[in-house]
């Protein structure tokens, strides 16, 4: 039966305390605390870390990727080809893009759902991701968290089947955005309970249950979106699910992740779920998707060492000040240093793959992999003096080790001082590349680094991403 074959999620390590926000404005505060997005991530990378933690859980390549969010950088380019790319799939693969409403990532669970039924593709990576904008003192500021998840769906080694699934849709108006908006405006939140969000879930949860012949209480675990807690625990209680039953929404610990936000909760789920337990999972925006899955004998396999509940225990708190400035929510000195050059079009063109997935070469006489700066070929290994007798081998998925680093103080950075770095590979190469995640006095050399997909600068109208070094955390 077709089902989910592999979960993955990325949160990332920043958190804001509402309470702070809370003091800064002198308003009732929210607690808890929220996910924020360092000052070089945003939709695409985020993205691109939960589908890579779902691979690293799955033995296989999908040929289909479907990304689901509301904050693609681009109006017009897919986001699900960037994030492909940077993956490193194969060119043969189906790609699109599910976005403008919350729904999205059931939206595109369904449709590879679809897609697999019909024997068009095989296995389907679908990654939700979200770092959605709030207005400073707004009513959504203490809310809005971000972060990302993925599943792939397929019909082999399934670790949980999808038995039936529900949609109905609705042209109900409750947070938007148009395309001059900056932040999410919304209606009454009395008016999206009693007239939106209440009776489309409840219908919707009603029509899966009728179509499954179930009840509330035969499932064991069941994961719903909401817009906030009080939300979340009020419709588990209309629609007659015991508290026992209703998964973490983590509003508390990261915020409402936006299109991620069930998704997340569903892999969350799965991670600790035993064989043969049956779960309801609905998606909530511009209407309602609601699928009912069965756990199999292989759900173990889904689990990791580093799970949804070790990304939430592996933090650092962050000031507003900085959250402000990350977010391009204050103005900001110009740096007086010399702009940095962008890469032209042509010139990311031509080196694609040393971009997007960080790839050099490995000798075929000696083995010794190599990588160049961007824009030169190697044609004669540094070791033997072999010429022209290469291999392509990827860096971005080797660890490596911190040789040697730089603090620079007058780096135009929103997350001064930056840090620059030699890495050696553990497998061999040596890369020159910005650091990202660390903590200053933890830095050190020989100190264990991973690489990281993240956003590098935006300049002549292009989000410019490569791949920088980050301390490796256990």
């Amino acid at each position: 039966m077709t089902g989910i074959t592999s979960i993955g999620a990325y949160i990332p390590k920043y958190r804001l305390n509402l309470d702070e926000v809370a003091k800064f404005w002198k308003i009732r505060g929210a607690g808890g605390e929220k996910a924020v997005a360092g000052y070089d991530e945003d939709s695409i990378t985020m993205a691109v870390a939960a589908a890579l933690d779902c691979l690293g859980r799955f033995d296989g390549e999908p040929d289909g990727l479907y990304l689901a969010t509301t904050t693609n950088p681009y109006r017009e380019k897919q986001g699900a080809a960037v994030v492909a790319s940077a993956v490193d799939l194969k060119k043969e693969i189906i790609t699109a893009d599910f976005t403008n409403s919350l729904r999205s990532a059931s939206s595109a669970m369904r449709s590879a759902l679809n897609a697999v039924k019909s024997g068009s593709a095989a296995n389907v990576l679908v990654a939700a991701s979200d770092a959605r904008p709030a207005a400073p003192q707004g009513r959504f500021e203490q809310l809005i968290g971000d972060g990302a998840a993925g599943v792939v769906v397929g019909q082999e080694n399934t670790i949980a089947e999808i038995e039936e699934c529900y949609s109905i849709s609705s042209d109900f108006t409750d947070h938007w955005r148009t395309a001059k908006d900056e932040f999410m405006q919304s209606a009454e939140a009395r008016f999206i309970d009693v007239v939106g969000y209440g009776p489309l879930m409840q219908e919707a949860v009603s029509g899966l249950l009728k179509k499954c012949g179930a009840a509330p209480g035969d499932f064991s675990r069941i994961v719903f979106y909401a817009s906030g807690a009080r939300e979340h625990a009020e419709m588990a209680r209309k629609l007659g699910f015991e508290k026992g039953q209703v998964q973490d929404p983590l509003f508390s610990a990261i915020g409402n992740t936006g299109t991620a936000a069930a998704l997340l909760m569903l892999v969350a789920a799965l991670e600790e779920a035993l064989p043969g337990e049956r779960m309801l999972f609905a998606c909530y925006g511009d209407g309602c998707d609601v699928f009912a899955l069965r756990t199999t004998r292989d759900v173990a396999k889904a689990r990791s060492a580093d799970s949804v509940k070790n990304k939430l225990a592996r933090k650092t708190g962050i000031d507003y000040g900085k959250y402000l400035n990350w977010r391009n929510l204050v103005p900001a000195e110009a740096s007086s240093l010399p702009a940095r050059s962008e890469p032209s079009l042509i010139t990311r063109w031509r080196n694609r793959k040393s971009i997007a997935a960080l790839y050099g070469v490995k000798c075929r006489s000696c083995g010794t992999p190599q990588l160049h700066p961007i824009g030169q070929a190697i044609r004669v290994c540094a070791v033997c003096q072999s010429k022209d007798n290469f291999d392509d081998y990827k860096f971005s998925d080797k660890r490596g080790k911190l040789f040697s680093y730089a603090i620079d103080q007058l780096q135009p950075t929103r997350n001064p001082p930056g840090l620059n770095g030699v890495v050696d590979f553990d497998e061999g190469g040596r890369l020159l590349c910005e650091l990202t995640d660390y903590d200053l006095d933890k830095v050190k050399i020989g100190m264990p680094v991973e690489m990281t997909y993240r956003k590098m600068s935006q300049g002549q109208g292009l989000v410019n991403y490569f791949w920088k070094a980050k301390p490796v955390v256990e």
